[in-house]
C-alpha cells in the first residue's frame, strides 16, 4: 500500500485534468477542514502549552488521514484488486488540483478582459491571502500568476512526489498537512504558537518538490521556447530565495523567468503594508494574457511531471 503504480499516477491525472473539482463531489479536503475545526478547541483544552498543543494536534490529524487512507486502500484491495485500483485513482484525483486552479484563475481573467476591475478583484481575493479593493489591473493578475505558480507545488507536485514515496495514502497525509497550514497556519495572535507546527511541518514537506519544480518547470518552458526555458531556469536558480516563504519563491521565480514578468513586491495583509522583494524585477508588471500563458505553462509542467512520476514507478515498482 506504500507504493504505487504508473497507472494509478496517469489515471488520477487523466481524471483531474477532465473531471477538474465539480462542487456536486463529495471532497475529502471538506472532511479534514472540518476535522480541524472539531479538534482545535479539543486540543487547546487538553494541553495547556499552546505549541505543544498544536504540534499534537496536528500530528494526529496527518497520522490519521494516513491511517484512514491506509485502511481504506487495504479494504478495497481486499475486496477486489480492481476495486483497489478504483480507490486509488480517486484520492490521488482528490489531491491533485491543477484543472480546478486553471478555472480560478479564469474567473479573474475573464472580468479582467472585460475590463470589470471590481469583479476580478472579488474574484482574486477568494484565492489571495493579500488585500484586493485597491489592486489596479496588472496588481490582480500579478496576484492570479503568483497563484497559479505557487500552488503547482502545493497541488499538484508535492501530492505526486509523496504519492511516489509513500502511496496514495501518503498524498492525502500531504494533502491534510496542506490543509492544516492554509487554517491555522498564521502569525498572529490566535495561531503564532498553536498553528507554527502546521507551518513548520508545511515548510519541510513542500522543500524538495519545491526545489524540483525549478527542473519541472524549466523543461516546460523550454519545450514552448529555448529562451523562455533558459530564462525559467536562470530566474528560478537566482531568485528562488528572494521570498519569505522557503518554498514559494522557487516556482514564482521560474515562472517570472519563463514568462517575462516580474511577480512578488509590496501587498497589503489585513490592512498593513508588507514589504516584500519583488521576482524577476528586470521585467515588466504581467498583462491580462499573462494569465492565460501562466496557466499554459502550468499544465503542460504537471504532463511533465506525471510522465516522469509513472517513469519512476515503472522503474522500481
Amino acid at each position: 500500500m506504500c507504493e504505487i503504480h504508473w497507472y494509478v499516477l496517469f489515471g488520477a491525472f487523466v481524471l483531474d485534468f477532465i473531471v477538474g473539482d465539480p462542487r456536486w463531489l463529495p471532497h475529502p479536503v471538506v472532511g479534514m477542514g472540518a476535522a480541524i475545526s472539531w479538534f482545535e478547541p479539543r486540543f487547546r483544552r487538553w494541553v495547556s502549552n499552546p505549541f505543544f498543543s498544536g504540534f499534537l494536534f496536528a500530528l494526529f490529524l496527518i497520522i490519521s488521514t494516513w491511517a484512514l487512507s491506509f485502511g481504506l486502500v487495504c479494504l478495497a484491495v481486499f475486496i477486489h484488486p480492481l476495486l483497489g485500483i478504483g480507490v486509488q485513482v480517486l484520492l490521488l484525483f482528490y489531491c491533485f488540483s491543477a484543472t480546478s486552479l486553471v478555472d480560478a484563475a479564469r474567473e479573474v481573467a475573464c472580468p479582467l478582459e472585460a475590463h470589470d476591475i471590481g469583479t476580478a478583484r472579488k474574484k482574486v481575493a477568494m484565492i489571495v491571502g493579500r488585500d484586493t479593493r485597491d489592486l489596479d489591473e496588472a496588481a490582480v493578475t500579478r496576484a492570479t500568476v503568483e497563484t497559479v505558480a505557487e500552488n503547482f507545488v502545493d497541488g499538484f507536485l508535492s501530492p505526486l512526489v509523496f504519492a511516489l514515496l509513500f502511496g496514495v495514502p501518503g498524498a492525502m497525509a500531504y494533502k491534510m498537512v496542506n490543509t492544516l497550514d492554509s487554517m491555522v497556519g498564521y502569525k498572529n495572535e490566535t495561531y503564532l504558537l498553536f498553528g507554527r507546527a502546521s507551518a513548520r511541518i508545511d515548510d519541510l514537506a513542500n522543500f524538495i518538490p519545491a526545489r524540483l519544480s525549478v527542473l519541472v518547470i524549466g523543461l516546460a518552458a523550454f519545450l514552448l521556447s529555448a529562451q523562455r526555458g533558459l530564462s525559467a531556469l536562470k530566474t528560478g536558480i537566482a531568485q528562488g530565495r528572494r521570498h519569505k516563504s522557503p518554498n514559494a519563491g522557487y516556482p514564482e521565480a521560474c515562472f517570472a523567468g519563463a514568462l517575462g514578468i516580474r511577480m512578488g513586491g509590496p501587498n497589503v495583509y489585513h490592512g498593513k503594508l508588507v514589504d516584500k522583494p519583488y521576482i524577476g524585477g528586470k521585467f515588466p508588471d504581467p498583462d491580462i494574457t499573462g494569465i492565460d500563458r501562466a496557466c499554459e505553462l502550468m499544465l503542460l509542467a504537471t504532463l511533465l511531471a506525471t510522465l516522469a512520476g509513472c517513469g519512476v514507478s515503472l522503474l522500481f515498482v
